[in-house]
Parts: C-alpha cells; structure tokens; sequence
C-alpha cells in the first residue's frame, strides 16, 4: 500500500507541475462553463428598432417610451417612409421596425381597438419570433397598465410582417451560419494538423532549411486546402440550395468572392496555430478548443451577439465567423450588396493579413 500510495502521489505530482495538462483539467471546464452559462439565454436586449409612429398622440409617446425603457430595446431609426424599410433591414441598423397606424390614440379610446404592426428581420427566425413575443408582451402590458384592471380592457390589433423569411425556415438562418463553421473548421484544424505533422516527423526542418522561401512554403500549404474548401463550400450551397431551399437573393458572385476570402482567412489561422505547436495532439485540442466553441456559440450562429453581455460581445469581434455569418445572411437572404458589407470584408480582410504576416515571421525566426 505505502508504494502504492509514494505511486499515485508521483502521479498527482506530474500532473501538477504541467501547466498544459492543468488548462486541460481545470480551464477548459471553467470556460465552457462561463460560455454556455451567458450565451444559452432567451432573453433579448439591446435590440436596435425604428419606429414609425402615424399618430403621435399621447397613446403612441407613451407606448414607446415604455417599450425603451424597458431595457430590451434601443431606437436606433425613426424612418420617415415605407421605402426604408429594408435598407434598414439590410444595413443591420434594426432588427425590428414598429409602426404606429393614424389615430392610435382616439381608435383605443372610442372604437376599443387600436392597430401596431410589427416589422422584423426574419433572416435569425428564432430571434425574430422572440423580439415579436417581447414587443407584444410589453404593448398589451401597457394597455392594462394604462387603463386599469377592473373594466374591459381596449385592445392593441397587432399585425406581424417577417421580412426574408415569411415561413420562418430555421433553414434560412443555419445554412449561412453552419457554412461559415463548417470551413473554419475544416480548414484551419486540416491546415494546423497538416504542418503540425511535418514538424513532428521532421520534414519541417528540411523544408525551412530548402531554397523555398517562407512565403513559398506557406502558399504551398495552403492553396491544395484552399481548393478543397471552394469545393465543400460549393456542395453546402447547393444542398441548401437544392434540399432546404436556402436562396441567394444578392450576387452569386460577391458571396463566392467572400466565401473565398474567408477560406484564405481560416487557412491562415490554421497555419498561424501550427506555428505555435509542435504535435498533433496538441494542434487538434488547441483548434478545437479555439475554433469550435467561438464559432458555435459566439459568432450569432445559433444565439444573436446583441443578447450576450458585454464582455462577450468585445470577445466576439476577434472570431472570424461573427463577420462571415452577417455577410452571408445579408447576401443571401436580404439581397445586400458590398456597400452592406464591406466593413465586415475590411475586417476579414485584415484579420487575414495579419495572420500571414504573424506566419511568416515565426518561419523567419526559426530560420535564423
């Protein structure tokens, strides 16, 4: 027993003086943790809208006023005519546009009956539905509020339109975003693994130690996968296209031209990780942990990025998916040009430059 004992206290020792192995035990348990705790919310806030109010009459001030200071919505437009309406939409400026009809006042207060249509960007259907739900909650509460509990109560006739995605297809909203996940993945843990292999085989060296430059060593590297990826991103637009019956409303041609920057960018990212591995194993878990979570669960692929709190909202600017997935959904769904994306182009863009920058360098230090 005493020799077992002197055993597993060697154990508990060299697990304890590695400070990989206790990221791996006590880390990443706390980071998913922390993640799935703040992001998996129903809750809406901060959702930018514009209202429209025909009426302008006491009712209608004071609904607003009451739908702002609830803490879930901001306004962030106050459009003066129908046509509008989807630049808006396709700007991402709102999620949602309420419009008051004229009279709203005198309709709730004579005839009983006052009519709210609500406008919403359909292109997230879950968030949308749930935006709907909240601003109808707070319009009826403020009925009853207003005027009391104990007579017949006036009632709001609210008509719902959903812009790019009347049926409310969940499809609409993952193809775009499961094409953004898919190639990060696929690409930047395939680039990683592959070089990592190298260096632990040793072909690396002989490699850095060639008449190849650096720059030759990492196009080398990345155009066979930058290939493969053009292919799978291809097949995933079909099969939305053909199965699920996901349209390209905007240009073929913008959206295969960004999905091939972002294809760059991952590839990229993949040989930035390898850099600073020197095994597989390593490579896998590091593009796994890095890749795979941040772009589930903090690109707005399943839970929009307004809903997380703040600090999550800074950390998902840094993942590349949260980028690609509005340029897809605008493209696709809205019929955006590059005038309605292209601070996210400028974003992946130089996200790519820096990567391979990053890159290089480390192969020129391990040259010298």
């Amino acid at each position: 027993m005493n020799r077992f004992l002197a055993f597993l206290q060697k154990e508990f020792h060299h697990i304890f003086r590695d400070p990989r192995t206790l990221v791996i035990l006590f880390g990443i348990p706390i980071a998913q943790l922390l993640l799935f705790g703040f992001v998996l919310t129903n809750e809406v806030r901060n959702v930018k809208i514009g209202v429209v109010d025909h009426s302008k009459d006491y009712l209608s001030i004071r609904m607003t006023q009451r739908l702002l200071s609830s803490g879930f919505f901001q306004l962030a437009a106050t459009p003066s005519s129908e046509s509008e309406y989807e630049g808006l939409f396709r700007s991402g400026k709102v999620k949602e546009i309420i419009v008051f009809e004229p009279d709203f006042g005198r309709r709730i207060m004579k005839e009983g009956k006052a009519g709210i249509q609500l406008i919403a960007d359909a292109s997230e259907p879950n968030a949308a539905q749930l935006i709907v739900n909240y601003t109808t909650a707070i319009a009826n509460g403020f009925v009853k509020d207003e005027f009391g509990q104990n007579q017949k109560l006036p009632g709001v006739d609210i008509k719902v339109r959903m812009l790019f995605n009347e049926d409310m297809r969940d499809a609409y909203n993952f193809i775009p975003g499961l094409i953004a996940v898919i190639l990060m993945l696929i690409s930047a843990m395939m680039t990683a693994i592959t070089i990592t292999r190298e260096k632990e085989t040793g072909t690396m060296e002989i490699l850095l130690a060639s008449p190849l430059k650096p720059i030759q060593i990492i196009l080398g590297k990345v155009v066979p996968y930058m290939i493969l990826s053009i292919v799978n991103a291809l097949v995933v637009l079909l099969l939305g296209y053909f199965v699920f019956e996901v349209p390209v409303v905007g240009s073929l041609a913008l959206l295969l031209g960004e999905i091939l920057l972002f294809i760059f960018l991952a590839l990229s990212l993949g040989i930035l990780i390898s850099t600073f591995v020197d095994n597989q194993v390593t490579a896998l878990a590091m593009s796994g942990f890095v890749l795979m979570l941040p772009s589930i669960l903090l690109s707005g692929f399943i839970f929009p990025v307004k809903n997380m709190p703040v600090p999550l909202q800074i950390l998902s600017n840094v993942i590349p998916p949260r980028w690609f997935i509005e340029i897809n959904r605008t493209v696709m769904l809205k019929g955006g040009g590059l005038g309605a994306i292209w601070p996210n182009t400028l974003i992946l863009l130089g996200m790519s430059v820096l990567f391979i920058f990053i890159s290089i360098r480390k192969f020129k230090i391990r040259l010298q």
